[in-house]
């Protein structure tokens, strides 16, 4: 089976043409990180507009790349939550169109399950069930995925996501969007014990996580020192921060696997690209006699291949969307 698939949540236009769900046929993604780069962060009026005047040829370059042409097509996937809500409405409505001019059906895909579903690209032999911790600069999720489109959150960010602390803490030391990328870099030549920041934990909920206490203790010392007219090794504060930030994902998502006697872990979301992320749960399953999996580099940010993995067992399900489907801000995985 194969489905066209469109991704427009935040500043990428993609559109992919996957094939039962694990074979990526094509992958086209038109990225506004340039632009956005510009102003800090994303702008959603501008991300809004770029996909409008995007869409079009990048799906066209999906099915060129794939070569196929649309009566080659079995199905139509889309994002169609949580995200930017303009962002959204134009993937949304295009493929609406799209579905009414070629009486294909339309899958509705859930953004987080998406990244999820990244995972059964790069390992095709992965099968629920499965614990998964799904990390990016919207959210931090600790999910265990029961099927393909059954999932219960275990565990979730009470205030600001891991990705959202990464890329304020980088835009205080002055790195260009997007900073977590930047951060993760530099931490590679620093000390992760040079300065000691703070774990929060959250009462009463082992697994879930606060961000924003351990973001504000960086910023401050970044602060206070340059107020006091010293001056602080950069690697060191990157390199403590990123080990504090993994040590808070691991912590919680090792002590909901066990607790739940899961022994399959699984990485998705932006922040699943992390370096120290990624050697550090590789190392902590591979320690307990646990199976790993983790999305390639290349799959962790927002991507459509992603979505027509999930959209073909959503479609599996009997998940088909009319020509009433709206675009959602935010939404629970659980939906």
């Amino acid at each position: 089976m194969k489905i066209l698939a469109i991704e427009s949540s935040c500043d990428e236009t993609a559109a992919a043409v996957v094939e039962d769900g694990r074979r990526v046929l094509s992958s086209i993604v038109a990225s506004q990180v340039e632009e956005h780069r510009l102003y800090g962060g994303v702008v959603p009026e501008i991300a809004s507009r770029r996909h409008a005047e995007a869409i079009v040829p990048v799906v066209k370059r999906s099915l060129d790349e794939a070569g196929l042409t649309l009566s080659e097509i079995d199905a139509l996937a889309v994002t169609y939550a949580p995200g930017l809500i303009g962002a959204l409405l134009v993937g949304v409505n295009f493929a609406k169109g799209l579905s009414l001019s070629t009486g294909l059906p339309l899958v509705p895909v859930h953004h987080l399950r998406s990244h999820i579903a990244s995972n059964y690209i790069s390992n095709t032999e992965l099968k629920p069930p499965f614990l998964c911790l799904v990390v990016s600069g919207g959210h931090s999720h600790i999910v265990m995925v029961e099927d393909y489109t059954k999932m219960k959150i275990i565990g979730r960010t009470r205030d600001d996501a891991a990705g959202e602390a990464f890329d304020k803490a980088a835009r205080t030391m002055g790195m260009p969007y997007p900073g977590g990328i930047a951060l993760d870099k530099i931490a590679e030549d620093g000390d992760p014990h040079a300065f000691r920041l703070p774990r929060p934990t959250v009462h009463d909920a082992p697994y879930d996580f606060s961000f924003s206490g351990l973001k504000t203790a960086v910023i401050n010392l970044i602060h206070n020192t340059a107020q006091k007219g010293g001056e602080l090794n950069k690697a060191d504060v990157c390199a403590s921060f990123r080990y504090a930030v993994v040590d808070c994902l691991c912590t919680n998502f090792i002590r909901a696997a066990e607790d739940l006697g899961v022994t399959k872990l699984v990485i998705a979301g932006g922040v699943s690209a992390n370096s120290l992320l990624r050697k550090t749960l590789s190392k902590e399953c591979a320690r307990r006699g646990w199976e790993f999996y983790m999305p390639e580099k290349s799959l962790c940010g927002d991507n459509a291949a992603m979505v027509g993995a999930q959209g073909y067992y959503e479609y599996l399900s009997g998940r088909i969307a009319d020509s009433d489907l709206n675009a959602f801000a935010t939404m629970s995985i659980e939906e």
